[in-house]
């Protein structure tokens, strides 16, 4: 009985034993799987992490370098622009800009009325000048409100484009501005009587001009009328008066344009009563129309 007790003790160990042994495989296998899972874990938020940097730098990359292909065109748009434009748009340009200025491009001056020619369905055309030169302004988008503003010496900016007609350079499709506050410029009349027949008269286009002891001329071939209605005759009192005068042997025609002096004017008066063989003395606008053709304003016995 003693003996099956021992035996029954041993084999209670026994098994005791193995299922210690049992037990402690198990935990250590729980500890092992927790460790596995750890590290996958780690694993997969580095790769994942590595990842999001590449795509996050991808993006950056791609953002710097449209970034700086908009820049580039922006770039190049400025360039082309200001190439194509030569000075920035609504520059005021000097005398001198504007006779460089090539036809057709837009200018932008400011100047100073001299004398106005007409104003006729929101148009004004102006005789302006400034101290290095002057402006002959066609056809003006101008309401009768702002004409009568524009008395001698106002001071205005003009952006239009420039053109020529028959020879005379002129500022075309413009819009204007009274510069307030601005300063007053009234041109005195600048003698170029020794220019006429010379390359050197018109780099004096459309200024206030004088001219001295000239001679009056037949209107027409075999005529004794000093002046003719219109450039042919064919007009009648109110029109155009075009006559002509000399000065060493060469015979040039003034105009006395009836838009800017009419037949109540004293110079309409004068130059109607003109004989052929008349010394005289002459003001005016030196405008052109297929050579010299000045619009003269004043006309008095010579001195």
């Amino acid at each position: 009985m003693k003996k099956m007790k021992k035996f029954a003790a041993l084999f209670l160990s026994a098994a005791l034993v193995t299922a210690c042994v049992a037990c402690g495989n198990d935990a250590g296998s729980g500890e092992s799987g927790s460790s596995s899972a750890e590290e996958s874990s780690s694993e997969s938020s580095v790769e994942s992490s590595e990842e999001s940097s590449e795509s996050s730098g991808a993006e950056s990359e791609e953002s710097s370098e449209a970034s700086d292909a908009e820049s580039g065109e922006s770039s190049e748009a400025s360039d082309a622009g200001t190439e194509a434009g030569g000075e920035t748009a609504g520059e005021v340009m000097s005398y001198a800009d504007y006779v460089a200025a090539p036809l057709d491009s837009q200018v932008v001056v400011e100047t100073y009325v001299q004398a106005k020619q007409s104003w006729w369905e929101d148009k004004a055309t102006l005789y302006t000048q400034d101290k290095d030169g002057a402006y002959f302004v066609y056809n003006a988008a101008c309401t009768e409100d702002d004409y009568a503003k524009l008395t001698p010496g106002t001071k205005i900016k003009v952006t239009g484009f420039k053109g020529e007609w028959s020879g005379e350079v002129e500022i075309m499709d413009a819009t204007f501005e009274i510069v307030e506050g601005g300063d007053s410029f009234i041109a005195e009349a600048e003698d170029v009587t020794v220019l006429l027949g010379t390359d050197e008269l018109i780099d004096h286009q459309n200024k206030f001009v004088s001219f001295k002891g000239m001679t009056v001329e037949p209107a027409s071939e075999g005529s004794e009328d000093a002046f003719l209605y219109n450039w042919d005759g064919s007009g009648e009192d109110g029109n155009d008066l075009y006559f002509n005068v000399s000065l060493d042997g060469q015979t040039y025609t003034f105009t006395v344009e009836s838009y800017l002096c009419d037949n109540t004017t004293d110079v309409y008066a004068a130059v109607k009563n003109l004989k052929v063989g008349d010394k005289i003395d002459m003001e005016g606008f030196l405008y052109w129309y297929e050579g010299v053709n000045p619009h003269i304003i004043s006309v008095t016995a010579a001195e």
